[in-house]
């Protein structure tokens, strides 16, 4: 087990390069490759990749309500975005075969770089993961920091709202997400299968 403080070094580390790696340069380069260079394929792909990572907010909310199904989402989330970015053959081959440019090299880039991020944040999250099982272990110090960047997130953007109110919505927001990711791998995968259809 870790040491507290390197404990939350590293989370508060996490929640940063979270907002690097997953929000603020796919939002870019996903502008870049839909906007300025009219790329399709890399354009779809992020379109793949925000339905996918729209898990890691799901969680932000779970942890602002104190549930402790939020350390699963978590952990669920940076399984999942690796594998949506990898696993769609026809657009893989579409960008690989994409005469060299600074978009793809940029786009290559951080693909590489957050499936990386999301491994590694999956590795130092794997042994909080008893937090999400019994109400003793959630309350311990190596639980509770965890969840400080999300209450922190809530002080500046929803200090008027209550942590129930927000868990709520992520609730709502974790049954929508898995209504929609039952219906894709039940339904839509095995008519498709690894072809990202537009």
């Amino acid at each position: 087990m870790l040491d507290s403080s390197v404990l939350r070094s590293l989370v508060w580390t996490d929640y940063r390069l979270a907002v690097l790696f997953t929000v603020i340069l796919p939002l870019v380069l996903m502008v870049w490759a839909g906007l300025v260079d009219k790329n399709a394929s890399i354009y779809h792909l992020f379109t793949i990749y925000w339905k996918i990572a729209s898990l890691l907010m799901v969680t932000v909310y779970l942890m602002i309500g104190g549930l402790r199904i939020s350390f699963l989402t978590a952990l669920m989330a940076r399984l999942l975005i690796p594998i949506a970015l990898w696993f769609w053959i026809d657009l893989n081959e579409e960008i690989d075969e994409q005469p060299d440019s600074p978009l793809k090299l940029s786009f290559n880039a951080w693909r590489w770089s957050v499936t990386l991020y999301s491994i590694i944040g999956a590795a130092i999250l794997i042994p909080s993961l008893g937090c999400a099982f019994g109400d003793s272990q959630f309350g311990t110090p190596q639980c509770q920091t965890w969840l400080e960047p999300p209450l922190l997130y809530k002080q500046y953007l929803h200090a008027r709202y209550s942590h129930g109110f927000l868990g709520f919505f992520g609730i709502v927001g974790l049954l929508l997400y898995l209504a929609s990711l039952a219906w894709f791998v039940f339904v839509r995968l095995g008519k498709q299968g690894r072809q990202a259809l537009r």
